[in-house]
């Protein structure tokens, strides 16, 4: 598939996909006119770069990673290091006090919301 065709089945802009390309995230096929030319694997990977990036890693830990997460028999890749996984342990936990934080936050923010709209108690009218 061309990048236009990859751009519109991920949501991933051209321009990124080139970036990824430059970053030795993504790979290409080039024609004899220079296009590039994805496989069908590409979609997934260029789902999972953006999980990673949305995980708040940066272009080189994905690259280092990306051919670490499994091999084509879907087994452990034979390239993690151990240096690796603890690296990679040390960015889960990173990512687990985010959220952590973020949820404490939510919930500063709910106790707020639900004080800023609840109206006074009114007393009944008496007639």
């Amino acid at each position: 598939m061309r990048i236009g065709e990859l751009s519109r089945r991920t949501g991933v802009s051209e321009r990124s996909l080139r970036y990824y390309e430059t970053q030795g995230l993504l790979t290409a096929e080039r024609t004899p006119g220079g296009q590039r030319v994805y496989g069908d694997w590409a979609v997934d990977r260029v789902i999972r770069i953006q999980a990673l990036y949305a995980a708040g890693l940066h272009s080189k830990r994905i690259a280092q990673l990306l051919p670490c997460m499994r091999d084509t028999d879907g087994g452990p890749s034979g390239i993690a290091t151990p240096r690796l996984v603890a690296d990679l342990t040390t960015e889960r936990d990173r990512i687990d006090r985010m959220i952590t934080d973020l949820i404490r936050s939510r919930d500063v923010l709910d106790e707020a919301i639900a004080t800023a709209s609840s109206e006074p108690l009114r007393t009944p009218a008496r007639n």
